[in-house]
């Protein structure tokens, strides 16, 4: 019971911390760490440069510092709720609770203060009561229209009071109440105000932004807008029904059928073209699209979200789903609206009850409305299109047939134009995800086409997708890599068709495999050239020759059991020969190679395979090597011959011969393994042993171990300063391991580095260790006195006691640097 107890306590705190915050409170969490360090209750706050717009910062736009693509520089203010204390770091106060009259005049919004004792509201909002009030700042009163302002004001008793009563709800609703697409009736005349709570942490009713938020008071709560809110009493349909600047839009949504939709509820966000936007299409176009039914709700669809989408809920570029089915891109440049990259957007925020309208002045059409000519304006099949024109085949670019169009790249014409461009249409509309291996399309000409479809790619015969479908109205176009160049006859009409190939062609007759070469089947040919049979020695050519058998095994060699274009190679692809174990095929460099020869030109089509022409007999890769041990010999032999070389420059190194002789390398005590230095070491008091990392002293007699080492001499030596520590009786033991590594130039390093330190109990005073460290460099320095150069970097830090000891002991670390030049005449 005691258990189960236990366990439901567990859940139950689990599930409280599992809550999941609102997207405002986890953005004003994130402005809570960032401000942290500025004391408590400090958020750290975005604004936008040369703005008074200030936003709550998420995680990236903090890294990135811009928000509308605009730079932004950080401020930190008190947390909604707090405030500062004078002599006291950050906000640590929470805000004494007054009236909601009495908070107006705190949270910026004196202006509203003010007109609220006009308008005789103050009595109502100093009174009991719970009230949730929307009050504009001072800001958002001054960027009203002046005859709006005017009105309100010269009828305080009811214009200006009935405009106060719309921001007011008649109960207390925190930032955490306000839902996305949630309504509230208000307390004029119960018109509701639309509350919108979005994903980065923005909250807006009637698309006005709360600016502060949470702001409590006795009876109620305040929060702060940047806007002054109109009460909304018609849908968006009417909206568009009575604005003469959309009467061209009017006109289409009526024959598109749409009339119901956007008179229905929802949240919809409408980009209203203006009568000039579609005075900006060409009038060919444009009747084309309003006589067609399909192509005409698509291109409404087009511009319609949705979700209900307010300017002020944009901080940067977000795709969203438009009704039609695609995507635009809606973002902001500064306060500029834009769709798709394009800041043409001239009203916004035009409020219904069921959605927002923002005026555009370009007409948006998508794909699924444009003919095949239109897809391809501003692509990068341009000089494909002009081959089709050129070729009388517009009528297919700009018909209602349903064709599927083969669009090469620019780039693909610079190896040639193609014989025939009837080749480059395919019957029929088609989609690349509905393709499948091995399926058969047919060309306007009736020429047949195979589908390959390979891991990483989707190819039409030798050429292969390179870009996403663009599908219109009645014809699709594929943008391929390559030009086409169907088959034309078979594996070995292919290669008798080629003079490269005469010397195969005689081969395969010899072999007797000119019936496999021309009977139905997926062939890959890796053909050799005449070239490549002229390159091998006449006495194996002469041997390979006069044996059919052994000709045949070399030549299916060459025979791939599948179809496989170079479109379908990937940096490591294997193909199964008719006769052998495999093909290792590659691309480097836009080259295909198998078994590392060159193909010297790929995908020459056939109706029973493909050819590639290669320089070489391919033969047989070797096994691969699973041991290791030539190649550790190489390296060992090439590092004694190092060795043997650095070892003669050191010993005429007269500051190594001095550490060598030096009093203290006399006396070896025990073996330990030092990892930051990656070297293994044997010491004392005040000596060290080295050796590499490859010496294995737990495995050797202490008297197996060399005397003397050095990281580029085979040999160990012994090396320690003859420093003797005053502290010595209460410090840890003074390794100094000595690390030598020879510049470019010709200047020979020295490292002592005391990797264990001098550790010294808890509780000392604090100038012993400086004393010592004091002493320490004076005595080193005075060891390299012989040194043409003198360096020391030096840090002092706290850690652990040394390798080997578990003592919690402060720990002092210090590295001196004694740089030598070896061609100095110095004593």
């Amino acid at each position: 019971m005691k258990h189960f107890t236990l366990l439901t306590l567990a859940l139950a705190v689990i599930a409280t911390l599992c809550v999941a915050k609102s997207p405002y409170q986890s953005v004003l969490q994130h402005s809570r760490i960032r401000g942290r360090q500025h004391g408590p209750n400090v958020c750290a706050m975005q604004q936008i440069q040369g703005t008074n717009k200030k936003f709550f910062t998420n995680c990236k736009q903090w890294y990135h510092r811009k928000i509308c693509g605009k730079s932004t520089m950080i401020t930190y203010e008190c947390c909604p709720g707090y405030e500062k204390v004078p002599g006291l770091k950050g906000c640590p106060a929470a805000i004494p609770l007054v009236n909601i009259y009495n908070t107006l005049g705190g949270v910026g919004a004196t202006t509203t203060k003010m007109y609220s004792q006009r308008a005789e509201l103050q009595a109502e909002i100093e009174g009991p009561g719970s009230f949730t009030f929307f009050a504009p700042s001072n800001e958002a009163w001054a960027a009203l229209p002046t005859e709006i302002l005017d009105a309100l004001v010269s009828n305080v008793n009811i214009e200006l009071l009935n405009a106060l009563h719309y921001h007011m709800i008649n109960k207390r609703l925190t930032s955490d109440d306000l839902k996305h697409g949630s309504s509230h009736a208000s307390m004029y005349q119960d018109f509701d105000v639309h509350i919108h709570h979005y994903p980065n942490g923005i909250v807006t009713v009637n698309c006005a932004r709360l600016v502060k938020t949470d702001q409590h008071a006795t009876n109620g709560i305040v929060h702060v807008v940047d806007r002054v809110i109109t009460a909304i009493t018609n849908n968006v349909h009417t909206f568009i029904d009575t604005d003469d600047d959309l009467e061209t839009l009017r006109t289409a949504v009526a024959a598109a059928g749409l009339t119901n939709l956007l008179e229905s509820d929802g949240h919809y966000t409408v980009f209203a073209p203006t009568n000039e936007a579609f005075e900006k299409i060409p009038p060919d176009t444009l009747n084309r699209i309003l006589g067609d039914p399909v192509a005409l709700k698509d291109l409404l669809n087009y511009h319609i979200l949705k979700n209900m989408q307010c300017s002020e809920s944009i901080v940067a570029g977000t795709p969203l789903e438009t009704l039609q089915g695609t995507v635009l891109e809606v973002g902001c440049d500064g306060s500029e609206m834009t769709l798709n990259g394009k800041a043409i957007i001239s009203k916004k925020d035009q409020l219904g009850t069921n959605g927002v309208v923002h005026y555009i002045d370009e007409l948006l059409i998508p794909d699924s409305a444009k003919t095949l000519l239109e897809l391809a304006q501003g692509s990068t099949v341009s000089t494909a299109i002009t081959m089709f024109i050129d070729a009388g085949l517009q009528s297919h670019l700009t018909g209602t047939e349903g064709v599927t169009m083969l669009a090469p790249q620019n780039d693909a014409f610079k190896d040639g134009v193609p014989s025939e461009m009837k080749n480059h249409i395919v019957k029929g509309q088609l989609s690349s995800k509905s393709l499948y291996h091995g399926q058969i399309l047919e060309t306007l000409d009736g020429q047949k086409l195979r589908v390959l479809v390979y891991r990483n790619s989707l190819c039409i015969e030798n050429t292969c997708i390179a870009a996403h479908d663009k599908t219109g109205r009645f014809a699709t176009m594929f943008t391929v890599d390559k030009l086409l160049a169907p088959p034309t006859g078979t594996v070995m009409d292919v290669l008798k068709g080629d003079d490269r190939f005469s010397a195969l062609v005689g081969a395969i007759q010899e072999a007797g495999l000119t019936e496999m070469m021309n009977q139905a089947g997926t062939y890959t040919v890796f053909a050799p050239t005449n070239d490549a049979f002229d390159a091998m020695p006449a006495a194996d050519l002469g041997k390979l020759l006069g044996n059919p058998l052994e000709l045949a095994s070399v030549l299916k060699y060459h025979v791939g059991d599948e179809l496989l274009v170079s479109g379908g190679v990937g940096s490591h692809t294997r193909m199964k020969p008719l006769l052998g174990d495999r093909l290792e095929l590659s691309v480097r460099n836009y080259t295909v190679y198998v078994n590392k020869i060159p193909v010297t030109e790929a995908d020459i089509m056939a109706t029973n395979g493909v050819v590639h022409a290669v320089g070489s007999v391919i033969q047989p890769l070797p096994p691969t090597v699973l041991s290791d041990e030539p190649a550790r010999g190489r390296v060992r032999a090439r590092h004694t011959s190092t060795v043997r070389t650095h070892r003669q420059a050191l010993r005429k190194d007269d500051l190594f011969q001095k550490v060598l002789k030096s009093r203290s390398s006399r006396t070896m005590s025990r073996t330990q393994w030092n990892p930051k230095l990656g070297v293994g070491y044997r010491s004392s008091r005040r000596t060290l042993q080295l050796w590499p990392r490859s010496f294995n002293a737990s495995r050797t007699q202490k008297a197996d171990i060399p005397t003397a080492f050095s990281p580029v001499s085979p040999r160990p030596f012994r090396a320690s300063s003859s420093i003797r520590c005053p502290c010595a009786a209460r410090s840890q033991p003074l390794p100094w391991p000595v690390i030598r590594s020879r510049s470019a130039a010709n200047t020979e390093h020295m490292w002592w580095n005391l990797h264990r330190g001098l550790s010294v109990a808890p509780g000392s005073r604090p100038d012993k260790f400086l004393h010592m460290l004091r002493w320490l460099k004076r005595s080193l320095k005075a060891h390299c006195v012989a040194a043409n150069q003198w360096q020391q970097l030096t840090s002092l830090r706290t850690a652990p006691g040394g390798p080997g000891r578990q003592a919690p002991a402060s720990t002092l670390s210090l590295t001196v640097l004694c740089a030598v030049n070896l061609g100095s005449n110095k004593p």
